[in-house]
């Protein structure tokens, strides 16, 4: 039996599989994600412990025989936070968060560094890790002189498990202290950020084991023989792992709260100017790509707060075939933007409001300003020689036929749906959990999830939505001031 291991923003879950990665049983345990000032995100290791405690309690009260038979454990989770350790491994403060925000001053005097950029691949964004560090030496000199260590969110999961500093090169990537195509630390980006090598922990590959569990929690937990842990990977990684999608040309595009195009990569291929997020992926001699944007479902779940209607209930409104683009254009910049534009201050505006248009048309705005977002990420990745040849859709826009539509039409490209059940970054976990301990092949245990259907591009409709896109792109040199 394998276990993976999920360490989100807002809580853990955990995956109990087979050999062959069939799902055996799930728990999720959430956790608070206090945000003690503005623009600071932070979290108590100590509940990521206490949710893990929970979730094998959960696991083990209703499937004893298959805990019991535990041989491997992969892990996933939120990436770019800073977890700090002192000489003694204790937790000096609460973890910084990804979504945090105030080391941006940081983030662009790091990113303007000489060679920043050509080691890392990639911005210097204010979520990832160095800057945090940088915010700590001005802000809290006392505790950045006692850092001994600085850890990952789930490479604290993993020293709980292990008793092991390791970190895996798909996680360590968004640190900007890593040259990721040599897939090691840079010491140069090290001593750029103030920090130094050996307060980094031990690089392994996701795939490969990074330690084993400790006794205690084997005995603990009823477990009868020794379990090794494997490297995981960031949650985007994981996912990729979950869903097949490891080859040249594989990919996947999430409407989440925020929205990711995926493209796996057989070398590393990094434009960091298009703010392209370009990391190692979690197994051996594979990278990805990635464009974001900071918010998908997230203008969903806006619009359903103006409107009072659910999220739900407004794409429920829209019928399941698209008959081609609105001439009201709304862009998704709530929160501001990362691909292409790394704007944290644009924010999102409707364009052509007319005193007949109502939720509905507000609703089919808003989809298609996402989609078009995601046409962005496209471009930017397209930019990079990358060409996606299979997408999975998934998230919870990926419910709505009429978004799906408009997607793949937006995007040009046919979307594979999954036929159900898992296939996310906590079944990837499990997956990289099976190859640490059986060695073999990642092709073989990362297939690809059963696909229900594929939905098309509309041929019909392609020249209309191509120039809907354009509209779209011509009005954000126009609002980028304006805030």
């Amino acid at each position: 039996m394998y276990l993976g291991l999920d360490l989100g923003t807002s809580g853990l879950k955990a995956i109990l599989t087979d050999r062959a990665g069939r799902v055996i049983d799930t728990a999720e345990m959430h956790y608070d994600n206090p945000h003690p000032r503005q623009g600071w995100s932070e979290q108590d290791p100590a509940d990521w412990i206490g949710a893990c405690e929970h979730a094998l309690d959960t696991l083990r009260a209703r499937q004893p025989n298959a805990v019991a038979s535990l041989r491997g454990i992969g892990l996933s989770g939120q990436m770019h936070g800073a977890t700090l350790l002192d000489a003694d491994d204790q937790v000096l403060r609460p973890c910084i968060l990804w979504n945090d925000t105030r080391a941006a001053k940081q983030a662009a005097w790091l990113d303007a560094q000489p060679r920043m950029r050509e080691i890392t691949g990639n911005i210097v964004f204010p979520g990832f890790t160095a800057p945090k560090l940088l915010w700590l030496k001005e802000h809290e000199p006392e505790t950045f002189e006692k850092v001994a260590k600085v850890l990952l969110p789930k490479d604290y999961l993993r020293f709980w498990l292990t008793g092991e500093h390791v970190g895996d090169m798909s996680d360590s990537a968004g640190t900007s202290w890593l040259d990721v195509g040599a897939r090691d630390w840079s010491d140069l980006a090290l001593a750029t950020g103030h920090m130094r090598r050996d307060q980094m922990p031990d690089l392994c590959e996701g795939s490969a084991v990074s330690g084993h569990l400790r006794d205690a929690l084997r005995q603990d937990w009823g477990i009868t023989g020794p379990v090794v842990v494997a490297g995981g990977g960031g949650d985007n990684a994981a996912a990729a792992c979950g869903a097949g999608c490891f080859a040249e040309g594989q990919g996947f595009v999430s409407l989440g709260t925020s929205g990711v195009l995926l493209a796996a990569k057989d070398r590393f291929a990094p434009d960091a100017g298009s703010a392209v997020h370009t990391f190692c992926h979690a197994v051996p001699d594979r990278w990805y790509q990635m464009g974001v944007i900071l918010a998908a479902t997230d203008c969903m779940n806006w619009l359903s707060r103006q409107t009072g209607q659910s999220a739900a209930d407004l794409a429920g409104a829209l019928p399941d075939r698209i008959s081609g683009p609105s001439s009201l254009t709304f862009l998704p910049y709530l929160s501001g933007e990362r691909t292409p534009h790394n704007n944290a201050d644009v924010r999102g505006a409707f364009v052509g409001l007319d005193i007949a248009q109502g939720p509905a048309d507000l609703t089919q705005a808003v989809i298609e300003g996402v989609s078009y977002a995601l046409r962005d990420c496209l471009a930017a990745l397209n930019g990079t020689g990358t060409e996606l040849t299979s997408v999975i859709a998934m998230g919870g826009g990926a419910r709505s036929r009429y978004w799906l539509e408009t997607l793949a039409t937006v995007l040009d490209l046919p979307l594979s749906i999954p036929a159900g059940g898992e296939f996310g970054a906590a079944l990837g976990a499990a997956r990289l959990g099976i190859a640490a301990d059986t060695g073999a092949p990642v092709a073989d245990i990362m297939t690809p999830p059963a696909i229900a259907e594929t939905v098309d591009p509309r041929s019909d409709l392609q020249d209309q939505y191509a120039a809907g896109w354009e509209r779209y792109r011509a009005l954000y040199p126009a609002i980028q001031g304006a805030v």
